[in-house]
């Protein structure tokens, strides 16, 4: 057995404001989850063992979609989430984005709930990954403390919650209002503490 089945996921992440540099470890149930993507899903797993330490791509649409979005943004959506909303499903980054997994069918209709609710000018440009697509999913176990992709929220169950377009609406919205009032107070308030931020995953639902 490879030492990734032995070890543990983390139950929680710490996240130091402007340095995603947390990397969470998957577990096997989290393994199988995303191996269920595969039309093999044995296969993966069976790759995965011998090489836990490289990332693998998957195809979006059928156990996932991936909401990509700029790696700022990403954190603003992210803190509302766990400070306000239900929490998130996995979360990773790769190559400066991160990468919020989401609900099959979210990639279709994010988009056009931004557009309807007149966001879409206020959000930068979103990547919505889903039938058809395909995406570079972290290793099972980090290479690396700053290893790049990475995972910030590990899958750590076999059915996941994932959250739905509104919910990422909801997340973006809020993302968008939390950095005008950020700018707002920056003139009157000195930065806050630069502690870092803990997320309980058994929050999620």
């Amino acid at each position: 057995m490879t030492a990734w089945l032995r070890d543990p996921s983390l139950l929680t992440y710490a996240v130091p404001d402007g340095h995603d540099h947390v990397a969470a470890r998957v577990t096997p149930p989290g393994a199988g989850w995303l191996a269920s993507a595969e039309a093999y899903p044995r296969s993966a797993l069976a790759q995965w063992e011998t090489r836990p330490t490289a990332p693998a791509v998957l195809p979006c649409g059928s156990a996932f979609d991936v909401v990509n979005v700029p790696a700022i943004f990403g954190r603003r959506m992210l803190d509302r989430l766990w400070a306000e909303g239900p929490g998130s499903g996995p979360v990773a980054m790769h190559r400066g984005r991160m990468m919020l997994f989401a609900a099959p069918g979210t990639a279709q209709r994010l988009p056009s709930l931004l557009d309807w609710e007149e966001w879409g000018d206020a959000v930068p440009p979103l990547l919505c990954h889903g039938r058809g697509d395909a995406v570079t999913v972290p290793p099972l176990t980090p290479a690396g403390i700053a290893s790049e992709p990475r995972w910030l929220v590990a899958p750590d169950t076999r059915h996941p919650w994932l959250p739905g377009p509104e919910v990422l609406l909801w997340a973006c919205v809020r993302a968008v209002r939390a950095k005008a009032s950020d700018a707002a107070r920056l003139s009157i308030f000195p930065p806050a503490d630069q502690d870092a931020k803990v997320y309980d995953v058994s929050r999620r639902r």
